[in-house]
């Protein structure tokens, strides 16, 4: 088992991508990198979803990421945009999924609540509660970068959650066997999934 997890928080944008690398370890999570892919000068559509979809291949490259966490693009949009935030987000996660990189969506506002505690909080307000979360000093061109970190940060809590769920399951289910209960079964994730189908794109 590796000592040290590596996740990759991927913004989506067609004119703007932002990136943001964490690892994490027994101490907790620890600022890697962050980034945004400026695509604004690029004119056709396609040749940006090839530039993302070459960039994420980059970064998967030089940072080995275990685990990716990308924006869904749901988020009271027009058409349009939705479309185009769907097709950058495509080109990401095909990236990573070629790699056999697990990938998992947030809403904005679900990784919002898990840096801010508050599903509206303006994205000054997620940067600074980003930086002392992590204990650095950030001073991003684009708050997308931002965006990014806060995405792998709330991946973070979800799967630390997770781990706290199933290590309380096992212990009821030990203690429930030793002492003439009933014993409950301890489950995977993967069993949870298969009772929760819904919860593959959590929102």
């Amino acid at each position: 088992m590796k000592s040290k997890q590596v996740i990759l928080g991927i913004d989506p944008g067609t004119n703007l991508l932002g990136y943001g690398v964490i690892s994490v370890d027994d101490k907790g999570p620890r600022y890697e990198t962050m980034g945004v892919f400026d695509l604004r000068k690029i004119k056709d559509p396609f040749e940006k979803l090839a530039n993302i979809h070459a960039g994420v291949q980059e970064l998967i490259a030089l940072w080995h990421p275990d685990e990716m966490a990308v924006e869904s693009p749901f988020y009271g949009k027009n058409a349009q945009v939705i479309l185009k935030l769907g097709r950058a987000q495509g080109a990401a996660m095909i990236a990573a999924t070629h790699e056999g990189i697990p990938v998992t969506e947030y809403a904005p506002r679900k990784a919002k609540i898990a840096i801010c505690g508050n599903g509206a909080a303006s994205k000054e307000q997620v940067s600074v509660m980003i930086q002392k979360t992590l204990g650095v000093e950030l001073a991003p061109e684009h708050l997308d970068a931002t965006d990014a970190l806060a995405l792998a940060l709330c991946h973070y809590y979800e799967c630390h959650s997770l781990a706290a769920r199933s290590a309380a399951e096992a212990v009821t289910t030990r203690s429930g066997a030793g002492n003439g209960g009933t014993a409950r079964k301890s489950r995977s994730w993967a069993d949870f999934l298969k009772e929760h189908p819904e919860r593959k794109n959590k929102d």
